[in-house]
């Protein structure tokens, strides 16, 4: 019978991904809604010595599987060790991050265990009163006659993400394979403290390789050391939508940032129009972020850039339109134009640190 949750751990250069550590935080609530264990499965070359980390992390044990060809990842050998592992252990749930390793390697195993696979989930559940108070919050349907009616009142994990462009939130079941697999969105899920100190099981798995599992050949690998900022880090985000009117404006935010100690971001509509950076695009096809502020600056509130940002501790808004649907998700909305708000939020905040310095 299948049982307890499995999350593939990424690591890279022996240090483990922060979206790792986030998804063995919510494994250890999965776990214990349905009464089972978390185990992390580590695959690499000499990576025994990150196992208490992640036991740390909230896994109640971990799987190694160490071998020199699994020094880098490479998608053959990396399949066939992760399949190999599900295979003997018949795990109920498997969680991957939706990174560029867990999107390649995920439906390849899935694919030779002949289960299903729901990618970029933005949540998961299994306790139904959980579940319900979720699709409340993100829908005016009543949530619980059709969750019922669609048998939806069990055990089985409920993996939502976006649907349709992002126009829709999906939920979607696994109920008749195992194990559950599913790709979940770095910063989407909080990690938790890390236990100090906590014990746990750890138990090397080995996986009889042949030369031709490595199907391609490493020459060399490159490392970019550009340095870019990783917006799902900072704990003050200030972001700009459409509504700031240009590029330039983007300085003027920068100013707020650099007085609250924080990033700027933005929707997708300015990273199109070349206004700024890919990789401070918050969104669905952008990153998840949960600052513990994020201010959306002339931002309207389209579906896909909530699901970026919803999770955010405290969401202020300005926007000029008292209707837009940024309002809906904000703890505090200042209807009112970009331009006027925020020179007058810059001098008093100016002032501020100079009375406090």
């Amino acid at each position: 019978m299948s049982k307890d949750i499995y999350v593939v751990v990424e690591q890279r250069d022996g240090v483990v991904a922060k979206v790792t550590l986030e998804l063995l935080g919510e494994a250890t609530e999965l776990a214990a809604d349905l009464k089972e264990k978390v185990y992390a499965v580590i695959m690499g070359d000499k990576v025994k010595d990150k196992t208490q980390e992640l036991i740390e992390a909230g896994a109640d044990g971990v799987i190694v599987v160490e071998d020199p060809m699994l020094a880098e990842y490479v998608t053959e050998p990396y399949a066939k060790a992760l399949t190999a592992v599900i295979k003997n252990y018949d795990p109920n749930i498997v969680l991957f991050g939706a990174t560029s390793i867990g999107r390649d390697l995920a439906p390849r195993v899935a694919a030779r265990i002949h289960t299903g696979l729901t990618a970029d989930c933005t949540h998961l559940d299994i306790d139904m009163n959980k579940y319900f108070e979720f699709l409340k919050a993100t829908s005016t349907a009543d949530t619980e006659s059709i969750g019922k009616r669609l048998g939806m009142d069990d055990n089985t994990l409920k993996m939502t993400r976006p649907a349709f462009g992002g126009n829709v939130m999906a939920t979607i079941r696994c109920a008749d394979y195992r194990p559950q697999m599913a790709t979940v969105r770095p910063g989407v899920m909080k990690k938790i403290e890390p236990q100090k100190g906590k014990q746990g099981t750890v138990e090397e798995f080995k996986v009889d390789f042949v030369p031709e599992d490595m199907n391609v050949t490493i020459k060399e690998v490159v490392k970019d050391t550009k340095k870019k900022v990783d917006i799902t880090e900072a704990k003050v985000l200030v972001s700009g939508g459409r509504g700031i009117g240009s590029a330039d404006y983007y300085k003027e935010l920068q100013k707020v940032a650099d007085l609250l100690g924080g990033e700027i971001s933005s929707s997708r509509a300015n990273v199109d129009a070349g206004w700024i950076e890919k990789d401070r695009q918050v969104g669905q096809t952008g990153k998840t972020v949960r600052p513990e502020l994020y201010m959306a600056c002339g931002i309207s509130g389209a579906i896909q850039h909530i699901a970026g940002m919803e999770n955010s501790e405290c969401v202020i808004a300005i926007n000029k339109n008292d209707s837009a649907a940024i309002f809906e998700v904000s703890d505090l909305g200042i209807v009112g134009d970009v331009k006027v708000i925020i020179p007058k939020l810059i001098d008093a905040l100016e002032k501020y640190k100079a009375a406090n310095n």
